[in-house]
């Protein structure tokens, strides 16, 4: 889950401008090899926003609690106060391509690497310093001296592997004096996919989980914007949110993936920070001073009544609207 972060607020929803100049200093503090996609001044990622719907009558944390409770005893339909309003949603399509770091924090002192096919292990000018096939693992005794960082990279349809657990996209592997760095580079939709299936369980309602995938989404590319370091934009733990690589993946994640490409969460021309927990009194407890949260449990609870992500994420960020990511600067 995402966790609140150590800084002021201005209101109840984080806006963060978005254009050239916000997204420029996450995708440009790397500057080393270049992403799938390469982010240039001629290609802007602008937001087309939706008009934000009427405020509801908002639920509070103690009758989000009292539903959730009413559901698991199948007592009521719980949350009697919700209004059904929603969030007009843009068209969605794909989106850019772009590429997310995300730093796989806590990893053991003997670390394995490997991959499901074959792999390469290039310098950072893209120099083939070893390469190996499945089941070989990849040694960095010798080879990372005198590296600053190394990067592993996988045969097509092939992932990595960081052990044991299977990764896709490439990992950028960095020299610092506290140990070694290691970095997943992959695309934001398939990041959002974990994170989906990390989050929440995939057997929930999938209009739960198309919310937590804009949710998620939407905490991304605000970090993207503001990235936690030089070399990645964001943790794989609940200090941000949860990651677990291909662990998480399965058909239901990338189908709430699929059906919310590009989409986000909006305030006033910025992107929405947008904060959330497992359930309403986490909520409260840990981001009642930062502003709007989603309740995870809360929003099964509310799909399961039949309401739609729209309807979900305009009664936990009210005064948001759907934003679409597309390249161009209209």
């Amino acid at each position: 889950m995402a966790s609140p972060l150590p800084f002021p607020l201005k209101s109840l929803l984080i806006g963060l401008p978005l254009g050239l100049g916000a997204l420029a200093i996450g995708f440009a503090a790397e500057g080393l090899i270049p992403a799938p996609t390469p982010l240039s001044a001629a290609m802007v990622t602008a937001l087309q926003e939706a008009p934000p719907a009427a405020k509801p009558a908002r639920a509070d944390a103690r009758e989000d609690l009292e539903g959730v409770a009413a559901q698991r005893l199948g007592q009521g339909p719980g949350l009697a106060s919700l209004a059904a309003a929603q969030l007009a949603a843009p068209q969605v399509n794909p989106g850019p391509n772009l590429e997310i770091r995300i730093a796989l924090l806590a990893l053991p002192q003997d670390l394995q690497l490997g991959s499901t096919g074959g792999w390469w292990l290039r310098s950072r000018d893209g120099r083939v310093l070893d390469q190996g096939g499945p089941g070989q693992g990849v040694s960095l005794v010798e080879i990372s001296q005198g590296q600053p960082e190394l990067w592993l990279e996988p045969a097509r349809g092939q992932s990595l592997l960081v052990n044991g657990r299977a990764y896709s996209g490439r990992l950028r592997l960095v020299q610092q004096t506290s140990g070694l760095q290691v970095i997943n580079h992959l695309p934001l939709e398939d990041y959002i996919a974990s994170v989906v299936g990390s989050e929440m369980p995939s057997s929930w309602n999938l209009e739960a989980l198309k919310a937590q995938a804009v949710a998620a989404r939407s905490y991304a590319l605000a970090h993207m914007a503001r990235p936690a370091s030089q070399h990645w934009h964001l943790g794989n733990t609940t200090r941000w949110q949860a990651y677990r690589g291909l662990a998480a993946v399965n058909g239901r994640t990338q189908a709430a993936t699929a059906a919310t490409a590009g989409l986000i969460l909006s305030y006033q021309g910025g992107i929405v920070e947008s904060l959330y927990a497992a359930n309403s009194q986490i909520s409260w407890e840990a981001h009642r001073h930062l502003g709007a949260s989603m309740s995870q449990e809360g929003a099964n609870v509310l799909a399961n009544k039949g309401q739609s992500y729209p309807q979900i994420l305009g009664h936990y960020y009210q005064g948001a609207s759907l934003a679409r990511l597309k390249i161009g600067a209209g």
